[in-house]
């Protein structure tokens, strides 16, 4: 029993960015459908169970290639962010009244590994586990993710409209700020 809870609160502390970049998603795209929100928090679990199994891997064959890598996390999910977000406060500038633009297969692929990225590390975590119990770990990380970055979505597109062409801004400024966030935790505590 233990051990779910445990999965249940790791998931949850991992899928904050991802809860915050959905909303982000919903307040850019206040008229998403349905399956549209299935398909963004699907992406967001699907990168939030695969990277942790990538992490056990890691730690069980080679445990110094995670160390190394672990110095450079906050910094790639820092550019990522940054990037993404300064995109969506330009384009925002560029779009006179023509609405919110749909989130790009290829820019999703991006918030997915940014705000999954730090759940490398979870694999030291779960790293005495054995594969099934790292797969379970991981599933139960995936489904409160999705659950999460639903909630998300749907916070984002209830307020959304009523932000009207603020929307791309303000999701841009909160991408930077969770990519900040991530730096400043990964790199000073």
């Amino acid at each position: 029993m233990m051990f779910i809870v445990d999965s249940i609160l790791l998931g949850v502390g991992l899928a904050m960015d991802a809860f915050s970049v959905s909303l982000a998603n919903g307040l850019n795209e206040p008229e998403m459908g349905k399956s549209r929100e299935i398909a963004i928090s699907g992406t967001f679990a699907t990168f939030q169970g695969i990277m942790p199994m990538i992490g056990w891997f890691i730690v069980v064959t080679a445990v110094g290639a995670l160390e190394m890598l672990g110095d450079f996390i906050p910094w790639i999910a820092l550019m990522l962010l940054a990037f993404i977000g300064t995109k969506m406060i330009l384009e925002s500038k560029s779009e006179d009244d023509a609405g919110p633009v749909a989130l790009g297969f290829a820019a999703l692929m991006t918030q997915g590994i940014a705000t999954s990225i730090d759940a490398l590390s979870v694999g030291f975590t779960i790293s005495d586990y054995d594969v099934m119990g790292a797969t379970l770990c991981s599933a139960i990380i995936a489904l409160v993710t999705w659950i999460i970055c639903m909630a998300g979505l749907g916070l984002g597109k209830r307020f959304g409209t009523s932000l009207a062409g603020r929307a791309n801004i303000l999701g841009g400024v909160i991408l930077i700020a969770i990519g900040v966030e991530i730096f400043v935790r990964g790199v000073f505590f």
